[in-house]
């Protein structure tokens, strides 16, 4: 189709080409003759050329006229038809007789005839040329180009007009512009083709690649179309499925465990309608039949023009992993069973300090109503030599009765019932030292305070004033005996929302061993001072139930420091 297109264009060209040296050298005859550069014609007859002389020439110039191929004419000053050829009356389909004599103007369209009308006075005036269409007696419109110029026969003046047919050079022409279009969209396509053929080979070539490298990874790797259908598999996968799996009809999917089939395909289908990547957790059949988990991946690979043209997905086994988190959540599970049991345990417990603490305290007041009775009893000869035992026994019922009281605040601790407020750090430190100046004379102590301007705390004043009496006094009770007691108290506002309260002393100081159990209950490390092991306990606990903590360093012979931080904000 290409090449007949081509072809035809050309012989239409050249046709054209020639049509246009025939009227070129008719014009130029005519010319000739007129201006009377030429006084004789060489016409070619049956037999042979034959030389005729311009004068006797007239006959043979009608010959000429009449077998060209372009319309000629003469037109009178008032444009009448004097004389036109054949070849103008078939041009306009009709006969000579209709022609000469009459006006052109007639076979010339309504909207030209003004410009036919310029072209005629620029002809007389010399010569025109021009192109419009002519309208044969058919109505059909012919394209026509017109030469004119002036001629003169025995002294009158007549106008030469040649009418040269323009449809076969618009056909031409049309013929070109289809076969232009033509070999535009084939040049077009043939440049699609190559492109296409070029992205071909650089996704045959990444394609090629991207299987080299996965051939060398560790895990199952894959790829699929942009329809999801698997277009590569590499060797692991074919080491964990089976040669069988080889069919090519067998795609990864229809290894996957039934119950874990719809939510893997969902979020398959989810990444090949979005091009999200993909991630999903499921149990892939093996070659013996069994079940292992996997964690699939899967990245969308695309071409320079944003297309995607593949996936590119891995297999890891993380079977090991998801029964070990299953063990997790089993060991979990049971560890939530067993707080829970502990906390109705501690709870028990509680409730059990609490009521025994009560219920103490009862038969240790009878216990020290009688021995007042009985030392009341006794003569006086015979109370002297008890009196020291009855002392002793009264000294172990007080203690016996501070350890009811103190295991009734352990337990009010434990239940963490009362409610706190804002109390002022300065205040409670104050009223302490006041309250501990008598012991701290008697040791010959020197106590030094050093307190910026803190904000309160949320706090319940009393547990406040219970931490920094233990503090305190625990430092004067273990002070050691080789120096004098030197006691720094501080307290200043931290950056990160808390009160930082220092207590640092340089008395017995305690061992690595002693500060593991400082803060057991009951639990005493210098037997030479009084004390339940509880005071440090309870410290602890309430700094912590109101969201702070304390901290403690120490070294033996030396003395110790503790550290409390307590929050600015009411613990959540």
């Amino acid at each position: 189709m290409n090449d007949h297109a081509t072809l035809l264009a050309a012989t239409l060209a050249r046709e054209n080409d020639e049509l246009r040296e025939q009227l070129r050298e008719a014009e130029e005859l005519i010319t000739a003759v007129r201006t009377g550069a030429i006084d004789a014609l060489a016409i070619q007859g049956a037999d042979g050329p034959r030389i005729f002389t311009l004068e006797g020439a007239d006959h043979v110039y009608r010959t000429l006229i009449e077998q060209m191929n372009e319309g000629a004419l003469l037109l009178s000053p008032d444009g009448t038809v004097l004389y036109c050829n054949a070849a103008l009356a078939g041009l306009l389909g009709c006969p000579l007789a209709e022609l000469m004599g009459h006006r052109l103007d007639g076979f010339v369209p309504p909207a030209f005839r003004e410009y036919w009308a310029g072209l005629l006075v620029r002809g007389w005036a010399g010569k025109a040329r021009g192109e419009l269409p002519l309208v044969s007696r058919g109505g059909e419109l012919l394209p026509s180009a017109v030469s004119m110029n002036v001629q003169v026969f025995d002294g009158a003046r007549a106008l030469a007009v040649l009418v040269t047919d323009l449809s076969a050079q618009q056909e031409i022409a049309g013929i070109r512009a289809v076969v232009t279009e033509q070999n535009r969209l084939i040049a077009a396509k043939n440049e699609e083709l190559v492109h296409q053929q070029a992205a071909r080979q650089v996704v045959e070539q990444a394609a090629a690649e991207a299987q080299r490298l996965l051939e060398g990874i560790p895990q199952i790797a894959w790829t699929a179309t942009p329809a999801g259908l698997n277009s590569y598999l590499n060797r692991r996968w074919y080491d964990f499925a089976g040669e069988n799996a080889r069919r090519s009809d067998l795609q990864i999917t229809s290894r996957i465990h039934a119950d874990d089939h719809a939510a893997a395909m969902a979020m398959w289908q989810h990444s090949l309608d979005t091009g999200a990547v993909l991630e999903v957790e499921c149990r892939l059949e093996n070659a013996a039949g069994e079940y292992r988990w996997m964690l699939g991946r899967a990245y969308p690979s695309f071409n320079e023009q944003g297309q995607l043209i593949q996936w590119i997905g891995t297999f890891t086994d993380i079977h090991e992993h998801k029964l070990a988190l299953g063990r997790i959540a089993e060991a979990q599970r049971q560890l939530r069973d067993n707080n829970a049991e502990l906390t109705r345990v501690n709870a028990d417990l509680d409730n059990f300090v609490y009521t025994a603490s009560h219920d103490l305290k009862q038969p240790v007041n009878n216990i020290e109503g009688l021995l007042h009775a009985l030392l009341d009893e006794l003569p006086t000869e015979r109370a002297a030599p008890v009196a020291n035992i009855l002392r002793l026994m009264g000294d172990s019922v007080e203690r016996f009765k501070r350890t009811i009281e103190q295991l009734t605040d352990v337990a009010k601790l434990q239940r963490g019932s009362e409610n706190s407020a804002l109390v002022s750090l300065p205040a409670v430190v104050h009223d302490v030292c006041l309250d501990l100046e008598p012991l701290m004379q008697a040791a010959s102590a020197q106590l030094e305070l050093d307190m910026d301007s803190c904000p309160p705390v949320p706090f319940l004043e009393k547990n406040l004033r219970s931490v920094v009496y233990n503090l305190l006094s625990n430092a004067i009770k273990y002070r050691s005996p080789e120096r004098p007691l030197r006691v720094q108290l501080r307290a200043h506002c931290r950056p990160d929302g808390y009160v930082q309260l220092t207590v640092q002393d340089n008395g017995l100081g305690l061992d690595a061993a002693g500060l593991q159990k400082l803060f057991g209950l009951f639990q005493r490390l210098h037997s030479h001072v009084e004390g339940t092991g509880i005071g440090l306990y309870m410290v602890k606990k309430m700094v912590e139930n109101a969201g702070g903590r304390i901290e403690v360093q120490s070294e033996l012979g030396v003395g110790s420091t503790f550290v409390v931080y307590l929050p600015q904000q009411p613990a959540p």
